[in-house]
């Protein structure tokens, strides 16, 4: 397993921009599928996207394709969520997932980070 941190959320209005940074630690992370879900008060989390161990494959939620883009960094064990144009529907804990599988929507969850909150105004 790997442990998970993220971090980069904050409060923003709508149509502004923030990158999400989740920095692991552990010796695996570059042989980990990665990826980010999202849980809005109230309702269950859902998979925003994810990367496979080496960047070179991604899957996105359909419903944010276009303005999320995910990607990787290995010698920094680190992975990105950058978000565009947000919206107001956009507010939500986001979560860091960690996955030894190869499925790109994480659907087998081995680590997750603690979260960090994106909250966007209208």
């Amino acid at each position: 397993q790997v442990q998970l941190v993220e971090s980069g959320g904050g409060l923003v209005q709508a149509g502004a921009s923030l990158r999400l940074s989740c920095v692991a630690s552990g010796r695996t992370f570059s042989s980990q599928t990665m990826g980010w879900f999202r849980q809005p008060t109230g309702k269950q989390r859902e998979l925003v996207a994810g990367i496979s161990w080496i960047g070179d494959r991604t899957y996105y939620s359909d419903s944010l394709k276009g303005r999320f883009t995910i990607s990787r960094d290995n010698a920094k064990k680190t992975v990105y969520l950058q978000m565009n144009s947000l919206k107001p529907e956009d507010t939500a804990v986001y979560y860091c997932a960690a996955s030894t599988w190869g499925d790109l929507r994480l659907t087998d969850v081995g680590s997750w980070g603690q979260g960090t909150q994106v909250t966007v105004s209208s």
